[in-house]
């Protein structure tokens, strides 16, 4: 199960390529409270990308999942510094035996923490051009437009995937 985060499913949808998850090969979910943050309140708002994240989910790309309040919730809720979202993820993540899809190191290191597998979405971008489902031509569009949308990536990083990226053309 790939569970996701807000900052995954924003940018996706920022650059039109939501559709890219139902390339998964196990079932695509939201927490509840990731819903609400950003499809009810993204509406609320204004954000495009918020009806395209809700269109994934009335086509099925996506579903949304509730959370129990378990003791590791409430455990790692009492963290300050990781949000709602972020707590429903890794207890979704946590209590599915799935991985979670963030892009925050913080919550990538809470994750690593508590031995939950955590991807990013240049991960999910990655593995999709190696397996030939989009090609690598795609896969760079998609990164740069999501960097141009706004999606954080450190210069180093950026040069890891473009470097990634060139070797499944080779």
């Amino acid at each position: 199960m790939w569970v996701f985060d807000v900052t995954p499913l924003i940018y996706l949808a920022k650059v039109d390529q939501l559709t890219l998850i139902s390339h998964l090969d196990e079932p695509c979910v939201i927490p509840d409270r990731v819903y609400t943050e950003v499809v009810d309140t993204g509406i609320e708002q204004g954000y495009p990308d918020a009806r395209r994240i809700e269109q994934s989910v009335e086509d099925d790309m996506l579903s949304v999942i509730s959370v129990d309040d378990d003791e590791f919730f409430s455990r790692i809720q009492r963290n300050p510094k990781l949000s709602d979202a972020d707590v429903a993820v890794l207890a979704c993540a946590d209590t599915h035996d799935g991985v979670a899809v963030m892009d925050e190191t913080y919550g990538r290191d809470i994750a690593s923490t508590e031995e939950i597998t955590t991807r990013g979405t240049a991960y999910l971008v990655l593995y999709l051009a190696s397996q030939n489902v989009i090609s690598v031509e795609k896969a760079r569009t998609v990164i740069d437009a999501m960097v141009e949308e706004g999606w954080y990536c450190s210069p180093n990083m950026y040069a890891k995937i473009v470097q990634k990226i060139d070797l499944f053309s080779e």
